[in-house]
């Protein structure tokens, strides 16, 4: 089975208690939308939470998010090839897989495009306090044109999951209260604009703003954990 989720933010409790009641196995995925949590503080402590997960029985396909670190800048994370897209592991963790941004990926002879990154509105607040904040958390021009080059001949996609959302579809009522909107930068959300316009596609899932949400073919998810069939 193949399982689909909000951030987790390092909070694993929804997917353990998923495990549980289904009797899942290392073949079963679940797939979490941005902001693991895993690739977060320091090795040692992130190779701690990697141990535990590592035992649990599912493969965790991972989008990246906007609060923690990109796989590839990790000296530890290698690539390979799973459900015909490239994907970042470690050896240590043969379950814990991050998608790499702009791959298609084939799951159960579904096409599924994955563009992960945001921008993150408590950057100054992260930064005054020393908190976890990296400059690549949003895809980078290069990464975007790969992917635009790539759908000109891949239009029809049955999948589309990212972290944040196509601009025109923000939930502007969970937006949080006391940040400034006009200094948020929403580059990520017009390229994805740009991307829904391109595409047939037939649903888009995303993360990031912490709600469970249904509009037309988009579906935000956060605490909700869904069948991708």
């Amino acid at each position: 089975m193949i399982y689909i989720t909000g951030d987790t933010h390092r909070e694993f409790t929804k997917i353990l208690f998923l495990v549980f009641q289904n009797k899942t196995t290392y073949d079963d995925v679940i797939i979490i939308l941005g902001d693991v949590g895993i690739n977060y503080y320091d090795e040692k402590i992130d190779n701690q939470l990697k141990d535990q997960l590592t035992k649990v029985p599912i493969t965790f396909f991972c989008i990246h998010g906007n609060h923690e670190k990109r796989p590839q800048t990790i000296k530890s994370y290698k690539e390979k090839i799973y459900k015909d897209g490239t994907v970042f592991y470690e050896e240590k963790y043969p379950n814990l897989l991050f998608a790499k941004d702009g791959e298609i990926y084939n799951f159960n002879n579904k096409k599924v495009l994955v563009i992960g990154g945001a921008y993150s509105v408590d950057k100054e607040i992260r930064l005054a306090r020393g908190y976890g904040w990296w400059e690549d958390e949003q895809p980078s021009e290069e990464v975007k044109n790969k992917i635009l080059k790539k759908i000109k001949n891949n239009k029809d996609i049955d999948i589309v999951l990212s972290h944040t959302c196509p601009y025109k579809y923000l939930p502007r009522e969970v937006f949080l209260s006391g940040i400034d909107q006009s200094k948020v930068d929403y580059s990520t959300e017009y390229f994805l604009d740009e991307i829904e316009q391109k595409l047939n596609y037939k649903k888009w899932y995303c993360g990031h703003f912490h709600t469970d949400k249904i509009i037309d073919k988009i579906e935000f998810l956060f605490e909700n954990v869904n069948d991708l069939e």
